[in-house]
């Protein structure tokens, strides 16, 4: 091999990089600076220069394949994670590297055309990843089935708690009030909405373009008798006719892309009636704007794109909303991750009895390089809070902890009930 080794001596800084080739050749890289040492084996001569060529995707793939394993994985799973953190504390290097360069280039050359969702092409995306079947889903999410940032106030919280505690703290947000109309934008299985609907006397309707979504969310209002004040749509949110009072959308903009940016904030403002709020809920980043990961774009969440905050408020002023209060996340996704990465882990060998084995390593590289991104690179989530008029939504923030402490005391109330709906649903 003469490729890889000549790659990996100049991009690997930060701990060191031991490469097995097809024949047993053994050569290192790094050392330079503290870090984590990981072996690969490369199994596949081909994957010299292919990997060379194209190193995010490739190696991605050669993971997913078999042609490149971890020797002696020291977490769970069969290595992505040890990879990802070598990989992520040296990615400024990988990042300019001549290769990288070109394929990163490409990509922001057809980056609108790439992440241009038609509603057809919407319906398509959630098809190929929502769709996947919620038996794979119920086995490494929280059992409300949130598929989203979780928040760890305190940090020694369960998965269930800190999603427990997302819930609530977007609900102090949303300034609830008894009879208020809420759109749910992307509900996914329903959970922020049955919750909105148990926190207050409200009318929530949640759409989403998942089939599989969809028919444990109605499931799981009907185990609830709330099915006469929370309405769950197969619809996307361009179709909705109606006006609302609260408008709240947690993990949909990352796939409305670049090009629809603009239109779906107007469509927001369009919602709201007067005195409306809205909360949008997203991963971003601190970086520039850029591109979505070749790997994640392909397999994983076709037409996605988190938007850099830049873009999102680039295409928010020409709403004439007013952005009332905008909060960053850092850490939180991180913790998320690691979670789902552990329950996925608990339970790939059903998992991959559903699917197979190179599903359950593509999906244990998703959620070591989503993990990576957040505890060491770029990606953030921030939560903006939008309002049809300047006094909308409350001048301060005190009322976010008041609001909080209402909910938390009134949970003990709904939540058990809530998230026992979930196996109710799915039998």
């Amino acid at each position: 091999m003469k490729h890889l080794p000549k790659l990996f001596r100049k991009t690997i800084h930060k701990g060191t990089l031991t490469l097995i080739g097809p024949d047993g050749e053994r050569h290192e890289a790094g050392g330079a600076e503290p870090g984590p040492a990981v072996t690969i084996r490369v199994h596949d001569p081909a994957l010299d220069w292919k990997i060379f060529a194209n190193p995010e995707l490739k190696a991605a793939e050669a993971f997913m394949d078999g042609g490149l394993t971890i020797e002696s994985p020291s977490e769970h799973g069969t290595g992505a994670w040890e990879l990802m953190q070598l990989f992520f504390l040296n990615k400024r290097n990988f990042d300019l590297s001549p290769n990288q360069i070109f394929w990163r280039g490409l990509a922001r050359g057809v980056r609108r055309s790439a992440q241009n969702n038609p509603i057809s092409r919407a319906r398509e995306n959630v098809r190929l990843h929502y769709d996947l079947g919620n038996d794979l889903y119920r086995r490494f999410l929280c059992d409300d089935l949130q598929y989203s940032c979780a928040y760890f106030e305190k940090g020694d919280e369960t998965l269930d708690e800190a999603q427990t505690a997302k819930k609530r703290h977007i609900a102090s947000k949303l300034c609830l009030k008894p009879g208020q109309r809420i759109l749910d934008i992307g509900c996914g299985w329903g959970g922020m909405a049955l919750y909105l609907a148990h926190a207050e006397d409200v009318h929530v309707t949640g759409v989403t373009l998942s089939e599989e979504q969809l028919a444990v969310a109605r499931a799981r209002a009907e185990a609830l008798g709330v099915s006469d004040r929370v309405e769950f749509r197969l619809q996307d949110y361009r179709e909705v006719p109606e006006t609302f009072d609260r408008v709240v959308s947690v993990g949909m903009l990352e796939h409305v892309g670049i090009t629809q940016l603009t239109a779906y904030y107007l469509k927001v403002r369009d919602f709201l009636a007067p005195g409306g709020v809205a909360l949008i809920h997203s991963i971003s980043t601190k970086a520039p704007p850029g591109v979505t990961s070749p790997f994640l774009r392909k397999y994983i969440f076709p037409g996605g794109y988190a938007p850099s905050l830049s873009e999102a408020a680039a295409s928010l002023e020409k709403s004439g909303l007013w952005l009332t209060d905008c909060e960053i996340w850092r850490m939180h996704y991180a913790e998320t991750l690691l979670h789902w990465r552990k329950r996925f882990e608990a339970d790939r060998p059903a998992i991959e009895a559903m699917y197979d084995e190179k599903f359950g390593r593509m999906w244990e590289f998703y959620l070591a390089v989503c993990e990576g991104a957040f505890r060491y690179g770029a990606s953030n989530v921030f939560q903006m809070q939008l309002a049809r008029d300047r006094d909308d939504a409350p001048l301060t923030r005190d009322y976010i902890t008041d609001a909080k402490a209402a909910l938390r005391a009134k949970e003990a109330t709904f939540m058990p009930a809530i998230l026992a709906s979930t196996g109710k649903a799915l039998g």
